[in-house]
């Protein structure tokens, strides 16, 4: 079934913990009749919420994965992804984003926005995603849309839009004022299904018409047909409204502001209403691919078109390890995708047939025959990474990658008994390959398998799938921070390399300097005039030296920010060699290791506290004993908001200090912010224990 494209949309929906995103997306789902009964995320029914399909998703009340269903409203097919709120799954919304067409961004009608609210509107800006937004729970007390919308226009800089009004407020909200057909809509029934359309009621009609005003004074700077309308003194009509808001929206210029209680089963209708009036089709959306020449290399940019008579192309932008095997969730941006096709892996080469194409609804899915430019889908038995691009094979082309944040917390850990070790690394191996942010590995030192992540509740999750999945058990030591070592100062080399052994024997002779580099993990500059050291050695001097960036001398972590020079050198007819400059270059890096000045650099959180004003100087006092620093902090009716950068080193075990500090009253969010100088003392303290420790080794 190939649908219209101007009747496909791929929304996702993203917002900060606890704003209600799945929530939302199971009364979408109830009202275009996908499920036919609703139930709660923390349900006490003990079902749970269709989109939380994994069992410690329902457990602990939380969206771990991204998950992908479907649904059709008003003769649209829309195509949904619901996100995890929490920091620690940054990537699942990172990869959904990144082949969405349009999001909607809820937003708490009480706390309004929040900490992650900040970095998923990153994440839409990076993608450039046309969004709307929703102001959820308003049937809480102290729930102000209207302060919602100011602090969109304050924090985030956006263009809000309202696109309604509030009938009654908190317990005794029970419907909206929609202000482009000047319409009330009131929601009736047990869930919400019945809805009274009606005049605006009397005591709203003033108000109704000022927001009025201001939505037609913002739309009317998105369209000029409408601007020459109201200034030729007519009344626009609703499908002049309509068409400049859209236009507005999905050029980034408005954010239309929609608003309800999806808990309360009020308002959602309306704002589905808003994904098909103002989010982009996958035609009005920019899709950028990259040319793969002959010999591998990267050619130039292309646009793709949304057009599925041209040659296929599509991303495989997550895998999942389900009861049936590794599922390839995919965006199709050209072409269509039929069953029993072959299809073109653009990094391996590797040709597939597709043995079975379905659609997702969470953990359910349904066959399909074929899927079409626009539609997201899923095929099993795929052979692929995150990320891969595939073709029918006609076309060279990778879509441009998404972002992946590096990882800043790891642990030990090692099975329990022999049964496990087995299990184990089929559970490490699927897991890294599912999560480009989750990253296994063994300790060369110590043979201890390492694993590294996002945080602690990102690393607790994938122990806790393990042991449920796999039957694993674990020992896990101590969390581990991901430091970083540096230069401070420049230094020179002069090293030469001799080795004579029976036979030729080995020579490479290399001179410059190393020095700090202002951006940038690593730069490698060639200054050799004149020969000193014959071209076909130089790229051997570089692998030589990135060869000794994984571990620094200091305290055993990765070397960033340098910049290595070569200016000069010497070599032999007869023993020079790839491996002679290799190790000329692992030698002088070695020599001039202490000469460059090392230090030390530790991850700092940019931590953000919210909880009732009365605590804020507990709070402060928290994150003052644990080396943060205060970046700004704010009150609003009742609730303080602080925000500060702390070392990662000190945040272990922070919930339960933050929890006592405030009598279980403030939460706290952290994303990795940068990497600084650790202070001198502790950085001692640091480099003494892993001098300890290697002498243990010997």
């Amino acid at each position: 079934m190939i649908t219209e494209l101007s009747k496909i949309r791929n929304i996702g929906i993203s917002a900060h913990i606890d704003s209600g995103k799945t929530t939302l997306t199971e009364r979408i789902l109830f009202y275009t009749k996908r499920i036919h009964a609703i139930h709660e995320v923390k349900g006490k029914d003990g079902v749970g919420a269709k989109m939380d399909s994994m069992e410690l998703e329902r457990e602990r009340g939380i969206t771990i994965q991204s998950a992908a269903t479907h649904c059709t409203w008003n003769d649209h097919h829309i195509n949904i992804i619901d996100t995890p709120g929490h920091v620690d799954f940054t990537i699942e919304v990172e990869r959904s984003l990144r082949v969405l067409d349009g999001a909607i961004l809820v937003l708490c009608g009480v706390a309004g926005v929040q900490s992650q609210s900040f970095t998923v509107d990153r994440q839409m800006r990076r993608y450039h995603v046309p969004r709307l937004a929703f102001v959820n729970k308003l049937d809480r007390s102290g729930a102000n849309p209207f302060k919602v919308n100011q602090s969109l226009k304050d924090k985030l800089q956006h263009n809000s839009v309202m696109m309604q009004i509030p009938i009654g407020a908190e317990d005794r909200f029970e419907g909206v004022v929609d202000l482009v057909t000047m319409r009330a809509f009131i929601f009736r029934g047990e869930n919400g299904e019945i809805i009274d359309e009606m005049d605006i009621p009397a005591n709203l009609v003033d108000e109704a018409n000022k927001w009025h005003e201001k939505l037609l004074d913002q739309a009317s700077m998105c369209s000029d047909e409408l601007t020459e309308v109201m200034l030729e003194g007519h009344k626009p009509t609703v499908a002049q409204i309509k068409a400049a808001i859209r236009k507005g929206t999905i050029e980034l210029k408005i954010t239309p502001v929609f608003m309800g209680s999806a808990y309360k089963n009020k308002g959602v209708q309306k704002l589905l209403d808003g994904v098909i009036d103002y989010l982009p089709d996958p035609t009005q959306v920019k899709n950028e691919g990259i040319v793969i020449n002959k010999d591998g290399t990267e050619g130039d940019k292309i646009t793709l078109a949304s057009d599925p008579k041209r040659p296929l192309v599509l991303l495989g932008y997550k895998l999942e390890d389900g009861r049936y095997g590794q599922l390839t969730y995919l965006r199709i941006y050209q072409g269509t995708i039929r069953r029993d096709d072959f299809i073109v892996n653009m990094r391996t080469r590797k040709k597939s047939k597709v043995a079975r194409l379905v659609r997702m609804h969470s953990d359910d899915m349904e066959d399909i025959q074929d899927a079409s430019a626009g539609d997201i889908c899923a095929i099993f038995g795929l052979e692929c990474n995150s990320g891969d691009t595939f073709t029918s094979g006609d076309e060279y082309i990778a879509m441009t990658s998404m972002h992946v944040p590096a990882p800043v917390i790891s642990l030990s850990i090692k099975p329990a008994d022999s049964k496990s070790e087995t299990n184990m690394s089929k559970a490490l191996q699927r897991f890294t390959k599912e999560d480009p942010t989750f990253r296994a590995g063994v300790d060369q030192e110590s043979g201890e398998t390492v694993i590294q992540g996002m945080g602690e509740l990102h690393l607790d999750v994938y122990i806790e799938r393990m042991k449920r999945e796999y039957g694993v058990n674990v020992q896990v030591s101590a969390p581990q921070v991901a430091y970083r070592e540096t230069f401070t100062q420049r230094a020179d080399y002069n090293y030469t390399h001799k080795k004579q052994t029976g036979g030729s024997g080995q020579y490479g002779k290399i001179l410059g300097y190393i020095e700090p580099l202002a951006e940038g993990d690593f730069e490698f500059v060639d200054d050799v005039v004149g020969g000193s050291v014959p071209r076909q050695f130089i790229p051997a001097v570089e692998k030589g030296f990135r060869s000794m960036l994984d571990k620094g001398r200091k305290v055993g972590f990765p070397v960033v920010s340098v910049r290595v020079v070569l200016n000069d050198g010497g070599y032999h007819a007869v023993d020079s060699s790839d491996i002679a400059f290799q190790e000329a270059a692992r030698g002088a890096w070695r020599e001039t290791y202490d000469k460059a000045k090392p230090r030390v650099l530790e991850p700092m959180m940019r931590v953000v506290v919210e909880g009732p004003a009365e605590f804020s100087g507990n709070v402060l006092t928290t994150i003052m004993q644990r080396r943060g620093m205060v970046i700004g902090s704010s009150e609003d009716g009742g609730m303080a908001r602080t925000e500060a950068e702390v070392p990662l080193a000190e945040m272990f075990g922070y919930a339960t200090t933050l929890r006592s500090a405030t009598q279980g009253k403030a939460e706290f969010t952290m994303e990795f912010s940068r990497y600084v100088l650790m202070p001198p003392a502790i950085e001692e303290e640091l480099v003494a224990k892993y001098q300890e420790k290697q002498k243990a080794k010997k």
